[in-house]
């Protein structure tokens, strides 16, 4: 897993419950984490993805509603 790049990784979607695969731009991620919206590929619902960059390049990704802050 590398700090700078496109890491592919797999979550639950929050609404339908299925595994889904999604791709997360790592470099994208400037100040430690970042928040986008992106479409389940299985329901179509949007889900609100956090990115969290860790110091030593790992991330983590959290899959939540759209609406859930």
């Amino acid at each position: 897993m590398s700090a700078y790049g496109v890491e592919e990784t797999q979550l639950y979607c929050p609404y339908c419950g299925e595994r889904i695969s999604v791709l997360v731009d790592t470099s994208a991620v400037g100040d430690g984490s970042d928040s986008y919206i992106e479409d389940c590929q299985v329901c179509c619902r949007p889900i609100r993805l956090t990115v969290r960059l860790a110091g030593d390049g790992s991330f983590e990704v959290l899959g939540q509603h759209e609406n859930d802050v």
